[in-house]
């Protein structure tokens, strides 16, 4: 029964029982941590074996970037870039100083999956506490931590392992400030906001709904939902400054060179302006990640929440997956899948939302003891066990987007491996190419790209003064910068050679160059 002091604060107990029984138990929450971080470094194993850790782009890129804040000119918070957030390099940075784990891709991995593992368990935390129930639980966990692509994504240094501990975390300090309006759970829920919003934009659209939230449960009261607010927002107000600080505008992130909006450009895709279609396309990309069993599952576990006044924790995990679709809809963010017209694959690992929210939901179901909870995890993970060696539709994406790119990065390595000598340096670009230095564990301080401001300012303007580089290397068509200071050497010098030129269907030429007075032609 509800105490009169939640009567009068608009507060009800989420659910019934003890505070130990709904937080879990201490003992409970480290063998659930341990055994989640078993699991991600069973999947970071395997992934690495199999050389697919950096099949995704980005995932180089993130890796690459974080290696930048501690490797190039000059080495700083600037190199952190725009367009991305921030925190997932600066967890990743410890990590890729050391030459070997930046190599082998593993500098990024490892805080990718050490966060999958903590997501999973403040979602087991949450549920227990959600459900009083540690059957349902677990259930919960293995949903979210065990789906195929849940692995994968845990295993690569990616964003979506980083958001969904953010994600989680707060689920669960919200979850615990409205059973007990307690400062601790409100400055956990607030920190665990700010850290989203340092790691993902859907971070941004929680925090207004979590403000509300928090400013009933206590009560209306003015103080809580307004420190909760000061802290979380302390991360856009952070990236609005840095951007307005290093680029001239507060939102180049959103309307740069390098935003989804001009990367995009005037092309039409489906779901633009198209709130139907949207909706279509990121629930037939949630079908591919999840599979329809667990959908269904977690679709009658919501209901049956629902039912009995559990509503936070679907409200709270169903946003960021209205902000996907938004982002489909009016911000130049398509979402292509192979099952639907142009049959193809973009961005689908933005799918992955669903899986916290589907879990909740099953969990619902999974709550009546044992043997409910071991016929939701079987009927959810049916379709794999079915089909075993079906790859997840995320290692799907990844590796049909990267087959040209990581064509023409061996061909490149193989080519500079036996060309390169010590103290060899690149005019290049920095991204695509960047994986090429890294392999063969050349320091990005040895390149000069148009990151490097300055430096690359002066070359650029006068090449047979300041381009101090002995070798060059980028993309034709792809880099027309650095394409622009080689063909100003032809004017004024230093004379720059081709040596080779690499050819991959479906990727721009690489062009690898050498500077003549350096080296006799070969």
């Amino acid at each position: 029964k509800p105490s009169p002091r939640s009567e009068r604060t608009g507060r009800r107990a989420v659910v019934r029982g003890s505070d130990k029984d709904s937080t879990g138990g201490a003992v409970g929450v480290v063998l659930c941590f341990l055994a989640s971080l078993a699991v991600m470094a069973a999947a970071i194993a395997y992934y690495y074996r199999a050389g697919e850790t950096l099949f995704f782009g980005d995932a180089e890129a993130h890796l690459d970037i974080a290696r930048r804040l501690l490797d190039a000119h000059h080495p700083g918070w600037h190199e952190i870039g725009t367009t991305w957030l921030p925190l997932p390099h600066l967890l990743m940075a410890p990590f890729v100083r050391h030459d070997w784990l930046w190599q082998t891709g593993l500098g990024g991995a490892i805080p990718a999956g050490f966060c999958m593992a903590l997501a999973a368990t403040f979602l087991f935390a949450a549920t227990r506490r959600i459900y009083t129930s540690t059957t349902a639980a677990i259930a919960a966990w293995a949903i979210l931590l065990l789906n195929p692509n849940t692995l994968y994504m845990g295993s690569i240094p990616m964003t979506e392992p980083m958001f969904f501990a953010a994600l989680c975390a707060l689920l669960f300090f919200t979850v615990r400030y409205r059973a007990t309006a307690g400062w601790g759970a409100l400055l956990g829920a607030s920190f665990a906001a700010l850290a989203g919003t340092l790691i993902r934009y859907e971070g941004w659209f929680l925090i207004p709904f979590v403000a509300l939230a928090i400013w009933i449960w206590s009560g209306k009261k003015l103080a809580p939902p307004l420190i909760f607010s000061i802290i979380a927002a302390a991360g856009p107000a952070l990236w609005l400054l840095h951007n307005r600080y290093y680029y001239g505008d507060a939102l180049y992130f959103y309307r740069g060179p390098y935003s989804a909006i001009a990367i995009q450009g005037k092309a039409t895709y489906p779901g633009q302006g198209n709130w139907p279609v949207a909706a279509q396309y990121f629930l037939a990309a949630g079908q591919l990640v999840a599979k329809w069993p667990v959908l269904i599952l977690g679709a009658a576990g919501a209901l049956l929440a629902l039912s009995k006044r559990i509503v936070w924790p679907f409200v709270l995990l169903t946003l960021p997956l209205i902000f996907y679709v938004w982002s489909i809809h009016s911000a130049s963010v398509p979402l292509f899948i192979p099952t639907l017209w142009p049959h193809s694959f973009y961005n689908t690992r933005y799918a992955v939302a669903f899986l916290p929210l589907i879990a909740v939901g099953a969990a619902a179901l999974a709550r009546f003891g044992k043997p409910s909870a071991v016929a939701v995890v079987l009927v959810s993970f049916a379709p794999f066990l079915i089909h075993p060696f079906d790859r997840p539709i995320t290692w799907q994406e990844a590796d049909v987007n990267s087959r040209a790119r990581r064509q023409w990065i061996a061909e490149a390595v193989d080519y500079l491996r036996l060309s390169t000598a010590p103290g060899d340096s690149f005019l290049t670009s920095f991204g695509r190419v960047t994986p090429v230095y890294r392999i063969l564990g050349i320091p990005l301080r040895d390149t000069l790209n148009i990151d490097d401001d300055e430096d690359w300012n002066t070359a650029a303007a006068r090449p047979d003064l300041f381009l101090h580089a002995n070798r060059a290397l980028f993309q034709t068509g792809d880099d027309a910068p650095t394409q622009a200071i080689i063909d100003k050497t032809f004017l004024r010098g230093p004379r720059f050679e081709l040596e080779k030129r690499i050819i991959v269907k479906g990727a721009p030429a690489l062009e690898i160059y050498r500077r003549a007075f350096s080296y006799p032609k070969p």
